[in-house]
């Protein structure tokens, strides 16, 4: 049976959300976070030729809780604003996708 909406209500879709790195000198950068389960070989960044690494997700409309791996690190994104604390004594960064 379908699902019945209100006149003008819109089916929630992903939307493509960019991620990017700024590393040259490493050889792989993969990211992990909520919408990948943590998984840290899930979703590897591909490296563009003047260093920056970057990667598409197709994500829900959320809030996202996220790093990036690099060559076995935990890094943050140097571009995000927002971070909180997680249970290992660092932060994670935040991404909402609207």
């Amino acid at each position: 049976m379908f699902e019945k909406r209100p006149a003008g209500e819109k089916k929630a879709a992903p939307k493509k959300v960019q991620f990017e790195f700024s590393a040259p000198e490493v050889r792989e950068v993969f990211i992990t976070g909520e919408f990948n389960n943590w998984d840290g070989r899930a979703n590897p960044l591909k490296k563009e030729k003047n260093g920056m690494w970057k990667l598409t997700l197709p994500l829900m409309p959320g809030r996202y809780e996220y790093r990036f791996l690099t060559d076995g690190n935990w890094e943050n994104d140097r571009s995000c604003s927002g971070c909180v604390p997680n249970k290992f004594g660092s932060v994670n960064c935040v991404r909402i996708v609207e």
